[in-house]
């Protein structure tokens, strides 16, 4: 290729800090192993025969390709650079991100973040339009990606203090159909209503809300009360009561990874990162 930029043996030569004779030698080897003649010289110069010009276009996208996978082998060594896109809900953003982009941040400071918090629907909407590298969704995931489970996670009752039922050791979901009940948007609401569907009861709802820290608020004030996530309740100090739920009910939270080659080093990397701070704290 060089030989050709160039138009001339002596002048490749000098390009490439060899001598004219190594350059001729190369070529003359190249030509032997394809079987038949790429470059024509002469004294005016150097020029391509018939099948090199049908070779040039191949031999491009060869040194092209070389210097993508070097590229990419300096970004894997050293991801010192790239954006990674993060979508969350609100219990993920809350207790595990912030301590785990502190840590990302110190190893990796070059490496960009962009935090986009929702619900489970707005997260698996990103990753469908590839707005996200990495989503925290409920397990399981209807979106066509990597998913690993990361932990499971109890699905609590939250209720006004001083309610009837102050005194149980456990809160009987069948009583959701005649307490007022306060829940997520339907898109949203895959926890409660999952919970509330598998023990057979239809809860009588008076409100819906997107916010869960809403939620807490109404039900502080009396207005009803609702199913909440472990997670989403840790180390808060409300004017609620807590109490587990007769049948017993969970979710799965996940780390969905974009398909295909989408996800990038830092983005594997910081996948990694997630993956060993929850077995550490969880």
């Amino acid at each position: 290729m060089t030989v050709v930029e160039t138009g001339s043996l002596t002048r490749a030569a000098q390009v490439l800090g060899c001598t004219q004779s190594a350059v001729s030698h190369s070529i003359d080897s190249l030509e032997q192993e394809l079987g038949f003649a790429l470059l024509k010289r002469s004294r005016a110069g150097v020029r391509l025969t018939g099948e090199g010009e049908r070779m040039i276009a191949a031999v491009r996208n060869l040194l092209n390709s070389a210097e993508q996978l070097q590229q990419t082998a300096s970004a894997i060594r050293g991801l010192d650079s790239g954006t990674v896109r993060i979508g969350s809900f609100t219990s993920v953003a809350v207790h595990w991100l912030p301590p785990v982009l502190k840590e990302f941040q110190h190893d990796y400071p070059k490496v960009n973040i962009r935090l986009l918090n929702g619900d489970y629907h707005d997260v698996e909407q990103w990753l469908l339009e590839g707005s996200i590298d990495i989503g925290f969704v409920n397990v399981p995931c209807a979106v066509d990606c990597e998913c690993i489970p990361l932990m499971d996670d109890r699905l609590l009752a939250i209720l006004p203090r001083h309610s009837r039922f102050e005194s149980y050791p456990k809160f009987p979901l069948v009583e959701c159909e005649t307490e007022p009940f306060i829940s997520l948007l339907e898109s949203s609401d895959h926890d409660a209503r999952r919970a509330l569907e598998s023990a057979g009861v239809k809860p009588n709802v008076r409100f819906y809300t997107k916010d869960d820290y809403a939620i807490i608020a109404m039900v502080e004030q009396g207005l009803g009360i609702s199913i909440m996530p472990e997670l989403l309740l840790k180390g808060r100090h409300d004017d609620i009561q807590i109490l587990p739920l007769i049948p017993e009910s969970k979710r799965t939270i996940g780390m969905a990874i974009a398909a295909g080659d989408r996800a990038g080093p830092a983005t594997r990397r910081f996948a990694d990162y997630v993956v060993r701070y929850v077995k550490k704290h969880s």
